[in-house]
């Protein structure tokens, strides 16, 4: 990614009113998109947004450099990401567009693409758009000048299309489910999908008011959920983020499942049923516990880089479907292209109604291994993972843990910090290790930075 000017991991991220989240760089890029997509046959772009209240001026100026370019517009409105990936590829667009931040807080905003078949977009297009950035801004005639739409019955399809991936045999008839929809972009839509499939639904945080979104609720902050669940007894708690891609959950006790437990419990159902097709992929911050239930179960486990854009790799690569992340990113490829929140949970939900179990029953099994993780601050333009001293120390906790932990050491992708991780079956291990590595990092760090 470094060749990129404007485009990271995730599309164009930052701060609302700070370079690039401005309405002057937005109309803009939707103009640059516009002219590299107009190449293509039906010069249409899906546009839909989470609940910020930034998002009425990023959809605006991208819908009038789309359409000063000459490519019609579909908006959806608040949709979950997924939803817009999975919208681009029933309109036939040549593009999808997600204004959200994710899980950040609502100042910030960001600008990401889908392609026609709802995957990221294409490597040599960002590339294309980004060098068409640096061109004069011109409008074509009035009778080439694209169109705009809203699409009202966008909710009602994307609601149909997540019950249909529900077994149609079953019902969530007799659960009672908390759902915490972060002021988000799911807000009307996955409690609709619950109450429709049968279940009793409490909602939380479904009130968006463009400034309330990710605060102090849904998937990044689940004491409000956990909470709620507890007081009126609820069989299951689920929790998204703001866009709806990222879901944790948690049992009628209260105890969290994250990212990992979700894909344990969703690849060890698939795999019961004959339907796993494969193995399962999580990320070198994967709970080492996980990989040690699948392959108890015969399932092969693989890692990947830290991001779902690498974990979604990795699947293709291997043929597989299965995939996600501690944080709460699943991918199941056989039901739709990217990370779902809510067709993950659907998941974990039909294998709760099939096998009538509880959401803690199910978790059986899976033990996670303890884990601690210390940052470390080193100088720019330091390296202190090359010291023999620090590669000696790791060496030496390595060969002590044998196959029962292991380390992970790597540097931030956004800032001058070292994460030493530990993971081991005994708990003193994991801090008593943790800090016999970061002590020595620490210490070379220093004095490679009194040496510049």
């Amino acid at each position: 990614m470094s060749n990129r000017k404007y485009f990271g991991t995730d599309g164009v991220r930052g701060e609302v009113g700070q370079f690039p989240i401005t309405p002057e760089f937005a109309l803009k890029l939707g103009w640059a998109a516009g002219k590299v997509l107009s190449k293509a046959g039906t010069k249409k772009v899906i546009i839909g947004k989470d609940t910020r209240i930034s998002g009425y001026l990023l959809e605006t100026s991208l819908e009038a450099g789309l359409v000063a370019a000459g490519i019609d517009v579909i908006l959806l409105g608040p949709m979950p990401t997924p939803a817009i990936a999975y919208l681009t590829q029933t309109f036939r667009g040549e593009a999808g567009i997600v204004i959200s931040a994710s899980h950040n807080p609502y100042q910030d905003n960001g600008i990401k693409f889908f392609s026609s078949q709802g995957t990221k977009l294409d490597d040599a297009l960002e590339l294309e758009i980004e060098a068409m950035m640096d061109e004069e801004m011109t409008c074509v005639s009035s009778e080439s000048l694209g169109k705009a739409k809203r699409l009202d019955t966008a909710a009602g399809r994307y609601i149909e299309y997540c019950k249909s991936q529900f077994p149609s045999a079953l019902s969530l008839e007799g659960l009672r489910i908390v759902v915490d929809c972060a002021n988000g972009a799911t807000y009307h839509i996955a409690p609709d999908v619950m109450r429709e499939l049968g279940a009793e639904v409490i909602k939380v945080a479904c009130e968006p008011n463009g400034l309330n979104i990710n605060a102090k609720c849904g998937a990044t902050h689940v004491d409000t959920m956990i909470q709620k669940v507890l007081e009126v007894k609820a069989d299951v708690g689920i929790a998204y983020d703001g866009d709806g891609d990222r879901v944790m959950m948690v049992d009628h006790k209260g105890r969290v499942f994250d990212g990992d437990d979700i894909v344990y419990i969703i690849a060890k159902y698939a795999f019961e049923k004959g339907e796993l097709g494969g193995g399962v992929v999580g990320t070198v911050m994967s709970n080492m516990g996980l990989e040690n239930a699948l392959k108890s179960l015969g399932v092969e486990f693989e890692r990947s880089k830290v991001g779902d854009r690498y974990v979604l790799e990795l699947l293709k690569q291997k043929g597989w479907k299965i995939g996600g992340e501690s944080s709460g990113h699943i991918l199941n490829l056989d039901r739709i292209s990217t990370g779902d929140g809510i067709i993950s949970s659907l998941q974990v939900l039909a294998a709760m109604v099939e096998s009538n179990q509880t959401l803690e029953d199910l978790g059986q099994g899976f033990t996670k291994y303890p884990m601690n993780m210390i940052n470390v601050r080193y100088a720019k333009g330091t390296e202190p993972l090359a010291s023999n001293d620090v590669k000696s120390v790791i060496a030496e906790v390595e060969q002590q843990l044998g196959d029962k932990g292991r380390v992970l050491i790597r540097k931030s992708g956004t800032e001058p910090v070292i994460r030493v991780m530990v993971e081991a079956e005994k708990e003193k291990q994991v801090f008593d290790f943790s800090k016999k590595i970061a002590d020595v990092v620490e210490s070379i760090s220093k004095q490679l930075e009194n040496a510049q």
